[in-house]
């Protein structure tokens, strides 16, 4: 880096002054001797010969020092525009000057211009598969609430019981998009920083009593028992209310629709052993559990093991991503073990505080 680029712009005309004046100086000694020791017509002669050779050596020495490192130059500007990248690494010289910098600086941009359009790259990849997975899970609902009215349309409105159970799943499906566009909004914030934290103290106990109690009726419905063991109704964690209740409706969910008839849910908290300062709070299944080869990809959007049951259970494919997300932006950390046919526990970490707390009280 030029720390001073008037002294170093002088001592680049210094340098080439120098270089310029010792073919100069040499030019102009043989000149003078052979100006006055031979006939003014050799002198002549010489003195032309004297400028070619001059010349030449001149262009040789500014080509050695400067054209050579030019073109480097041009060639890395020139892949810069046509968007080709080479690695640059070997490229250097034993001067020190500001082509040099120039040079080094050009580097420099190719990269930065290089990891630039590969981001740029990624997050167009990301949007056309974006746009491909909405209008995949968008078409499946509308096609079907599209076929329910033209079978009604087409004369199926007339007989009572036929009708009422194509309404019925007509608006099944229309609950199906609610819920997509729901989490498809969620989601979006959550990703684009959209969607910000409000970070207070709360009574952990307290907040997953209230979800298991609301989702009763849905284990109820599918033959599932919710257990609730030590949920630590005096530890206060430092986190966002509604998202931690978002997070915790989406596991218990999860682990009541992929579970067995007959099967329970156990939601509790432990001590973190990798950092006294959290909790873990889990949600255990005994459901049909999860091959290891799909673990780390079922917190993508629209990802499903399962695609038939996953629909047939009125999934939207988000609820895991939108968990991973919110975990992220508190600076928590998601598990997931399971073991296919035995089930699965999904649980996350919480920081834990000491002091007491204006938001929420002990039931």
């Amino acid at each position: 880096m030029i720390k001073n680029p008037v002294k170093r712009n002088s001592r680049l005309a210094v340098r080439s002054a120098l270089i310029s004046a010792i073919p100069v100086g040499i030019a102009g000694g043989l000149l003078s001797y052979f100006f006055f020791s031979i006939p003014l017509s050799n002198a002549l002669i010489f003195m032309a010969a004297l400028a070619v050779i001059t010349s030449i050596i001149a262009y040789w020495v500014i080509y050695k020092i400067q054209f050579s490192r030019l073109e480097q130059l041009n060639r890395i500007t020139r892949n810069i525009a046509r968007k080709r990248f080479e690695d640059y690494e070997n490229l250097s010289t034993d001067h020190k000057d500001e082509l040099d910098y120039l040079i080094t600086q050009s580097v420099r941009a190719s990269k930065t211009v290089e990891r630039e359009i590969q981001r740029l790259n990624r997050i167009e990849n990301y949007r056309k598969e974006f746009i491909g997975d909405i209008s995949h899970e968008l078409k499946t609902p509308i096609f079907a609430i599209q076929g329910f009215i033209e079978t009604l349309l087409n004369g199926a409105i007339e007989d009572e019981e036929v009708n009422r159970q194509f309404l019925k799943k007509a608006m099944r499906n229309v609950n199906r998009l609610t819920f997509l566009t729901k989490d498809l909004m969620e989601i979006s914030k959550l990703e684009t920083g959209e969607l910000k934290s409000e970070i207070q103290d709360i009574y952990v106990g307290n907040l997953i009593k209230d979800v298991v109690e609301s989702l009763q009726y849905k284990a109820q419905k599918e033959n599932v028992e919710i257990e609730l063991e030590d949920i630590g109704k005096n530890i206060l964690v430092h986190a966002d209310r509604n998202q931690i209740k978002q997070v915790l409706i989406n596991l218990v969910e999860n682990a009541i629709k992929y579970n067995r008839s007959g099967g329970t849910v156990t939601v509790g908290t432990k001590p973190f052993s990798k950092d006294k300062n959290r909790i873990l709070v889990y949600i255990q299944d005994t459901g049909i559990g999860i091959d290891q080869q799909y673990i780390d990809r079922v917190t993508e959007r629209f990802f499903r093991v399962d695609k038939s049951r996953s629909r047939e259970k009125g999934g939207t494919g988000l609820g895991l991503a939108i968990v991973k997300h919110i975990m992220e932006a508190h600076g928590e950390k998601f598990f997931i073990e399971s073991t296919p046919g035995v089930g699965s526990t999904f649980s996350f970490t919480l920081t834990k505080v000491q002091r007491s707390p204006v938001s929420d009280t002990i039931d």
